[in-house]
């Protein structure tokens, strides 16, 4: 087995997310409220990667026929979150991670809150 780089590949609707250390101030600079930040219910951080989205039914599907046809590629609705975005998100649905000695959180996209984007702050 040849040793190199690994790819980080997300399945549906996932989000790899940094985890943020300070989460009480957001770097757009929305403060998140002290008795959610004491309860650890919200918490924030940049997204690393997301995976490829909602999938969707093909017309292939809903066929009478389903082995009659040849395979086809899966199609997707692409997830709003994008790398680079600050993510505020329910803590309690996260999965924490570690990879390579860093940690990182897992997050299904329905349950991120809110999404900062830096080209939205630079209007």
């Amino acid at each position: 087995m040849m040793k190199g780089e690994k790819e980080i590949i997300l399945v549906g609707d996932r989000v790899l997310i940094d985890q943020d250390s300070d989460n009480s101030k957001t770097p757009s600079g929305l403060y998140l409220p002290p008795g959610v930040k004491e309860k650890e219910n919200v918490q924030g951080g940049y997204i690393v990667k997301v995976g490829p989205g909602f999938p969707l039914p093909s017309a292939d599907d809903l066929s009478d026929e389903p082995w009659a046809s040849g395979h086809k590629e899966l199609q997707y609705l692409p997830l709003q979150a994008e790398e680079g975005d600050y993510a505020i998100f329910l803590r309690k649905y996260a999965i924490e991670i570690e990879l390579e000695g860093k940690k990182y959180i897992i997050v299904p996209h329905s349950y991120i809150l809110v999404l900062v984007r830096e080209d939205f702050l630079e209007e």
